[in-house]
């Protein structure tokens, strides 16, 4: 068994020297020359505009980012300039409402003051009127006491008093 197995490997190695494993003929040629039209034609067709394509989406990409990244930039500085603008207008808010406090506290200082002497002039003039009053009126009634005891006396006890 290894004999015949032996000549049909020898057979081969002969039939191989005679007829080579790659046969270059002019096929080989034709093959290459479709190979290299064939490379043109996509490369030209298929390979250039597809490299274009995400060349232009790439680009395009690039300048949306680069745009979003100014927007976003320029929403900040405005933002920081709205925020100080508004810090500045409730600082000077702050200032207005502190003086306006400060002059209705002065005003309210003012009115009070005229208000306390106005009532202590008043009450000095009752004082001075009830005294004068009282002093008329014991003027009137001093010439009149011993009569008006008598009276008072005698209505009291219900009798007649010398």
């Amino acid at each position: 068994m290894t004999q015949p197995v032996l000549q049909l490997a020898t057979g081969a190695i002969a039939s191989a020297a005679e007829h080579p494993i790659i046969d270059i003929d002019a096929t080989a040629f034709i093959q290459f020359g479709i190979f290299v039209i064939m490379a043109l034609f996509s490369t030209k067709l298929l390979f250039k505009p597809y490299l274009k394509m995400r060349e232009e989406r790439d680009a395009g990409m690039d300048g949306a980012r680069k745009d979003a990244e100014n927007l976003s930039a320029e929403a900040d500085a405005k933002l920081a300039d709205y925020e100080e603008k508004l810090a500045n207008a409730r600082a000077l808010a702050q200032e207005e409402r502190r003086k306006m406090r400060d002059e209705a506290a002065e005003h309210l200082q003012d009115i009070t003051d005229k208000a306390r002497a106005a009532s202590v002039s008043a009450i000095q003039a009752a004082n001075k009127k009830v005294v004068s009053e009282m002093e008329a009126a014991r003027a009137e009634l001093l010439p009149k006491v011993d009569t008006l005891a008598a009276e008072i006396t005698s209505k009291l006890l219900r009798r007649k008093v010398a």
